[in-house]
This record gives C-alpha cells, structure tokens and sequence, in this order.
C-alpha cells in the first residue's frame, strides 16, 4: 500500500521533471506545496474527473499560477480524461494544454486562469460568495462545497489581497480555506527583504479563524483540514515549508523559485527522497492510489445527481446553470425600448442605464450586481435589489466598498462558479483599478458586465483626477472585451440588451450628464452593429462626422450649420468599434463612406486615425469647473467640429 509520502512524491517529481524537459518552469513551489495538496486531493477535495462541471464539486485554485506544473501533475493523477503524460511532457510548450500558467478552459480541471498574483485569492472569494447565494436560492442539500486556495508571499503583498480578505472576513465566508505557502522566500530572496507583516495577526483583524501548522507534516496538515470543516469564519492555514523541499543544494533559496533545478539536483533529489524510476515514471500502485481520490468523488456525485432530481429546486438548479437569458427575454425587452422611442426621454446615459436595468434584473432572476461604494452614482441598484450580508445571502446585491481591484476580481469569480451573470459599477476613471481583473474577464471570456458612469469631461466640477481620458483608448485594445458608449437612452438599452446576450465581458461607459434623445426608430438594435448612420445625408454626401456618446448630440448640430452653408453632411453613432469592425466591409464602407470623415470623442483620440481622417479629441487632461465649460475649454464645440469639416473639404 503506497504511502501519503509517496503520493506526494508523485506530484513532486511528475512536477520537477516537467520544468527540467521544458527547461523553463518553477519548480520550487511544487515541491514545496506536495505533502498539503496531496493531503487535500485525496482525503478532502470533492471532485469528479469523469464530470469535471459537476456543480457541487469544491473549487481548487492555485493563486499563484506558477504552480502550474502541481495543478496539472494533480489533474493527472487523479484521473482527468483530458490530461495525458504526454500533455505532462508537452509542458510549456506552443498550443500545449499545459501552458506555463494555467488557462481556464484548456483543461477541464482549471478553475480559474491564474498568474497575477492576488487574482486567483480574489476569484476564489468570488466563488466562496457565489456558493453562498447559490445555497441561500437552492438550499443546502443541492450546494453545499468549499473553495480551497493556495497562495504564496506574493499573493498576499498585492493589494488585492487586502481587498479580498477584509471583504471575505466582513461576509463570514466560512466555505473558504486559504493555505499560505509560507517559504519565506521570493524571487529576490528572503521575504525580509521586503516585508515584516504578520500575516497570522493579519488575518485574525479581518475576522479569519487562522491556524499554524508544519507544511511537511502530514498529520498537522490533515488535522488543520478536518478543523475547516466545521468553521463559522474564512480559514488562513499558514502552512511552514521549505521550496524546493527535498533538494540537497537548493532548497530554501530563491534559485529554485524560477529556473529548472538542472539535472545534476534532479538526480540528487530523486536520491535523497528515494524515488528510484525514471522521468514521468509514476509505478502503478502509486496512480492507482491516486485514482481511488477520484472515484471517491465520482461516488460523491453520483449520490448527489440521484438527490437532486427529487429535489423541489432542481428545475431552478438547472436553469441556474444554463444561459441565464430566459428566451422571452428580448420580445418583452422590445416593447421597453418602443416605450423609450414614444417618451424620448433626455436623461444621462447612467439614468439610462438604470430604467434598462429595471427591466433586464425582472426578467433575469439570476443577475446580481453591485458598485463600488457609488451606487448613487453609478445608479446599479433596481427596486428589486436587496443587499446581500453575513446573515442573509438571499439578495442580488454586493457592497463590495471601496474596493475596485477585488470587485472586478470577484464578479471574475462569480462568472466561474457558473451560478449568476454578475455586473459591478465605478466611476469609468476608475477602471484603471480594474484593469488587471478586466483583463482577465476577456482572457477568460467570461459574461461580466462593468458599468462605468462619469465618462468623460463631462465630469465637470470633480476636476481631472476624475475625468476620464485615456480609459477609451485602454479598453478598447483589451481583445474579447466588448466596450460600447451610448449616445442616448435608447442605444443605452440596446447597450445592456447586448452586454446580457454577450457570452464575454462587457463595458458600459455612460455620461454623468444629460444627454438628448438622438434615435427614431426601435425596430432593429443598430448598436449592435457597433455604428451606424444615425442621420443620412441629403443627397450627395460630401461629409461624414463620427461621434459617440455624449458627443454625436453635437455631431448632429454640427451637421445642421455644415447643411446651412451647403456641406451635405452624414452623421454616424459609433458606440463600439470591435463590434463594427466585426461587420462587413461592404456594411462599414457604406456607413463611413468615401469622403473625408471627422470623428468627435471627449477622450483621447488614440486609435480614431483608423476610420477617421480628422479626430477631434482630447490629448491632455481636464479641468475643474461646470461641465460646459470644461467641454468649451477642450475645443468640443459645434463651431470646431463645423470648421474641421470645411478645412478638410
């Protein structure tokens, strides 16, 4: 009968030997991180490798990606359909399935595309949230798991990681198990080159039950799990190991943090832990033992799939897991956008946005949202939102504070646990603290929708710490993020109709101030087509004028003087560039035509030079004072846009 130290080292070597192939790799954590994730997958984590989506497994993540090689060394040896030795061979190799950090949906037992350090805690608090209103909806007896993650220094020095763990201490998420890979040890060396923080005292401040235990021992290590168990708070297990532990030469030094341990100490350490086979060698009885972990989950799932047919709430169960956009969704949502065409209300997109709110979370019961301590600004509540707390999680609405970095990480989370649709809001500035996690949504793909309000100068009076102007250009170099800017409040709705329906994340950029209503006409959403004419020449087009958002209501007094002084104008909307730049050539040349074009955006005109041959922006930043002002003082004016288009004609 192999013993647990065996497993271990199973995972120890399976990892080693596939950073010394690739000769690239961190081998270090892994060595260091065996003994607990081999104590953790095989007497505690419920999953099942033959239905890796099962909804009530327990989520794993490795917040630092690095330790990519264990994660898929366990995906391996527990039986994942999807994972071969070869593909264990193949490490870090191009289009391999085992990339050098791992990459949601390439192997099915990856929770989560990790890297960054702190993300992978932050979406691990996400799913621990997730799972507890998936509970409070469906009850315990059809979800009832725990997330488990595994961190290093690095993780908790972000500043992410405060975010998360205040926030995760505040809700009493006690179906969350962080183990901190405490090696003392970074890439530059001792962690007391950096950092005298303890991390124990840390926790235990933000309400965490914390717990202090020998990394290498293995009944400490099992000990600590069983305590998680039955915890009423988040558990920090602070877990003392040794990185590369087993390497005669090497381990506890930050040399074998990031480099291949060199074959001359990959020998010596298959020496000294007694593991006498080969490269990717792993004996039968060993892979056995391992499998058993497996089927002890498929056991597991299959006495809660049988459960859950008789279950009064599986058909919510199932709806929950399915596309969260009901099929009668945009025939009801249709006769929304014909009442905004009768009313033509001249609101600020962000009031806009809210109305469309109202209707898309009445029609799609599993949304949840939430803002960054601006839900009266940013207007992302709805009469039916209830706020979510420790004591209730029944509700659809996050406070996630001030804390932008973990939101975004969060609904990242969210979106993974397979449950909600998720929305969060900021001012749009402020998407400079959500990029990391944004750009992980797009990496992802994942259905997050960011509402981001006060869009532009526009801002007036909160001066230019406040007023956005290169956030556009930023957003719209993210691929898969679709980022669209709404002119007035029927574009908004098609906006929110879109960012529902879209299976990758969404960003919403709406005006602080009161906008005109611009449209006239409801039967076809034309945002979606990313722009469109949305006032055609007379006869003979000599001009196209480009805008979005707060500024096509100016492009279309700007076409009313260029008509009075017999320029026949065109003017188009373009609220998102990656979804017209997905339309026909045909499409986009009969929108922008051949003549010469000016585009209009309060924001930094990076990029515009590809479908315009003026670009009236912003190269510099704002001003404080009213709106109007700020606007004059920038040059966004009906007499320079009129100018631009004589000069150029």
């Amino acid at each position: 009968m192999p013993t647990i130290s065996l497993l271990s080292n199973a995972v120890r070597f399976l990892s080693a030997d596939m950073v010394e192939k690739a000769k690239s790799g961190h081998p270090g954590v892994a060595l260091g991180l065996a003994d607990i994730v081999t104590v953790l997958w095989t007497k505690f984590l419920n999953f099942n490798p033959q239905k890796p989506r099962w909804a009530n497994r327990d989520r794993f993540i490795i917040s630092g990606g690095h330790a990519s090689a264990m994660l898929y060394s366990l995906l391996y040896l527990s039986g994942f359909e999807d994972i071969t030795i070869e593909d264990l061979k193949n490490f870090r190799q191009l289009e391999s399935k085992t990339a050098g950090h791992p990459e949601y949906g390439v192997l099915a037992g990856i929770e989560a595309t990790t890297g960054p350090l702190g993300q992978g805690l932050a979406m691990g608090v996400g799913m621990a949230l997730s799972e507890k209103m998936a509970k409070a909806r469906l009850g315990s007896d059809l979800i009832n798991h725990k997330v488990y993650i595994t961190c290093g220094d690095g993780d908790l020095m972000e500043g992410i990681s405060e975010e998360a763990v205040s926030l995760a201490g505040h809700l009493k998420l006690n179906n969350l198990i962080v183990l901190w890979d405490n090696n003392e040890i970074t890439i530059d060396g001792s962690t007391s080159l950096s950092t005298s923080t303890n991390q124990i005292e840390r926790f235990k401040a933000n309400g965490w039950q914390t717990m202090q235990i020998d990394g290498h021992n293995f009944e400490e290590i099992e000990t600590a799990l069983k305590v998680t168990q039955d915890s009423d708070r988040p558990v920090f297990i602070a877990c003392k190991t040794i990185i590369g532990f087993g390497c005669p030469n090497k381990a506890g030094s930050s040399v074998v943090h990031g480099a291949p341990l060199g074959q001359e100490e990959l020998n010596a350490l298959r020496e000294n832990l007694e593991w006498n086979y080969a490269p990717f060698e792993v004996p039968e009885e060993i892979l056995s033992k391992w499998r058993e972990s497996g089927k002890r989950g498929a056991e597991l799932c299959e006495q809660w799939e049988q459960n859950a047919e008789n279950n009064p709430n599986y058909d919510v169960l199932k709806r929950m897991l399915s596309d969260k956009v009901p099929s009668s969704f945009d025939a009801k949502f249709a006769e929304f956008k014909q009442g905004l065409l009768q009313e033509k209300p001249a609101l600020a997109t962000r009031k806009s946005s809210q109305n469309a709110l109202e209707q898309v979370a009445s029609l799609i019961p599993d949304l949840v949202g939430g803002s960054a301590d601006l839900t009266p600004s940013n207007l992302t509540n709805t009469s039916i939102s209830k706020q979510i707390s420790s004591s209730d999680f029944s509700g659809n609405y996050i406070e996630y504070g001030i804390r932008e970095h973990v939101m975004g990480a969060m609904m990242n989370g969210i979106a993974l646990h397979g449950f909600f649709k998720p929305y969060g809001g900021t001012f749009f500035v402020f998407a400079d603290y959500l990029k990391p996690a944004m750009r992980l949504s797009a990496l992802m793909e994942l259905p997050v929708i960011y509402v981001l309000t006060h869009d532009s100068i526009g801002v007036g009076e909160d001066g230019p710490t406040h007023q956005p102007i290169e956030q556009l250009a930023m957003l719209r170099t993210i691929p898969n993020l679709t980022t669209l800017r709404p002119a007035d409040a029927l574009e908004c709705a098609e906006s929110w109709q879109i960012a529902v329906h879209n299976n990758k994340p969404t960003a919403l950029i709406l005006t602080r101030q009161k906008l005109p209503f611009v449209r006239n006409s409801a039967n076809e959403n034309l945002t979606a087509k990313g722009a469109y004419v949305i006032s055609a020449e007379k006869s003979q087009r000599m001009a196209t004028l480009i805008a979005t958002g707060s500024e096509v209501s100016l492009a279309l007094e700007a076409q009313k003087q260029l008509w009075e002084q017999g320029v026949d104008t065109a003017v188009v909307s373009m609220p998102s560039w990656d979804l017209f730049e997905q339309q026909s050539t045909e499409y986009r040349m009969q929108v922008l035509g051949t003549v010469p074009k000016v585009s209009v955006e309060a924001a930094h005109p990076f990029g515009w030079e590809r479908f315009a041959d003026k670009c009236i922006g912003i190269n510099h930043f704002g001003a404080s004072g009213p709106a109007e002002k700020v606007f004059e003082k920038s040059g966004l004016v009906v007499q320079n846009v009129v100018k631009a288009v004589l000069d150029m004609i």
